[in-house]
């Protein structure tokens, strides 16, 4: 089994918080864009002509912000090259202002079957300095349109650690998605990124970034709620309702080989990584020479270092086993096992290791220390 990706580099707007690649200049070139990104899902058939397709992606960027022929005519080309499983998991990520009855029935009569909406926030200031396209009324109204639509799995983006957000407002937020009975949660703790307008309103101090401890309390907050709420915390920033885990992010975190088309996509499988420019006039103009991409073979380190830092997001965890296959557990690794096993942040269970609720707090400083170099 097998994923594809499929990054859509167009907004309307820019977020405040984004550092994706996307363009919100694109009209004059949009048409040959998405013919582009065609050609080049036919031309990459080879790579996983052998497996079937369980999931198919709509990244961006703004992919809700295709119209019916463009979205149809890259789902057309992915099922003329590729052998898609009938039941393939195929979603759409949808901005809550692109959302209408028209663009529903039009999207569903197209394949797809999962949305991923990014709400982020229910307060009214936190969407404006965000920048974001749609209102709460919007966020609010656009999941019950979903849902009488036909679509029965709806995945919602929400983003904690956000500034002068207090614990009052975030449970508020937490229980207005549980309320709207979606089958998945995606929660993000706000990164300040280099060259994001978010980035320059803190170094002006306009905008006062929320500190580590209230980032952890709100994750714990997030988790516990959603937990008792029926949803399963199966990846760090990943909840659904058993049944609904997310097929082609799931997929990542297990290392499931992957082909990512269009400007910035990245491609895995499992010994070689490759990833297409992030510039969209240079993706256009050199896809005819085959100059668009770059890619690497991993070393064992590298593999090694890509199951840790993966398998540990997920509940599932790392298998012990998997390890072994490229390297012996070394006095390092064991000494560290023992470390946060001690504090409470790493369990050892059926011969996987994997983090507590503390650990998932430092999940990357965990992985780090297990890592090859």
């Amino acid at each position: 089994m097998a994923g594809i990706y499929i990054h859509i580099p167009f907004c309307k707007q820019k977020c405040t918080y984004c550092d994706f690649h996307f363009s919100t200049s694109f009209e004059h070139y949009r048409k040959e864009m998405i013919e582009t990104i065609g050609k080049e899902i036919a031309l990459r058939k080879e790579e996983l002509k052998h497996v079937t397709i369980a999931s198919i992606y709509f990244g961006g960027g703004t992919p809700s912000i295709l119209n019916t022929q463009e979205l149809n005519f890259l789902l057309q080309k992915i099922h003329a090259n590729f052998d898609v499983d009938s039941s393939a998991e195929i979603t759409l990520e949808a901005n809550p202002d692109d959302i209408s009855a028209q663009q529903l029935a039009m999207w569903k009569d197209g394949g797809i079957n999962r949305l991923s909406i990014g709400l982020q926030s229910f307060k009214s200031s936190d969407l404006n300095w965000m920048n974001r396209a749609h209102t709460v009324e919007e966020a609010l109204s656009c999941v019950q349109l979903a849902k009488k639509s036909g679509f029965n799995a709806i995945s919602v983006d929400l983003i904690y650690g956000l500034p002068d957000l207090t614990m009052e407002e975030w449970k508020h937020h937490i229980d207005e998605v549980i309320a709207m009975d979606v089958q998945h949660i995606s929660a993000y703790c706000l990164t300040v990124e280099e060259k994001t307008a978010l980035n320059k309103l803190v170094n002006e101090k306009k905008i006062v970034p929320a500190g580590e401890d209230a980032q952890s309390e709100q994750f714990l907050e997030l988790s516990h709620r959603l937990k008792k709420a029926g949803f399963l915390h199966y990846e760090i920033s990943n909840f659904g309702k058993p049944g609904f885990e997310a097929v082609h992010n799931s997929n990542y975190w297990k290392g499931v080989s992957y082909m990512g088309v269009g400007p910035s996509a990245h491609s895995f499988n499992g010994s070689k990584r490759r990833w297409n420019i992030s510039n969209n006039s240079k993706y256009l103009k050199q896809f005819a020479s085959n100059a668009y991409f770059e890619e690497e073979l991993l070393t064992l380190k590298d593999q090694w270092n890509e199951i840790v830092m993966t398998g540990l997001r997920t509940t599932s965890g790392v298998a012990i086993e998997q390890l072994k296959a490229l390297f012996p557990l070394d006095e390092a690794f064991q000494l560290a096992l023992l470390s946060f096993q001690k504090d409470g942040m790493i369990e050892f269970l059926n011969n996987h290791l994997s983090l507590t609720d503390k650990g998932r707090l430092q999940a990357d400083f965990i992985a780090s220390e297990f890592f090859k170099v």
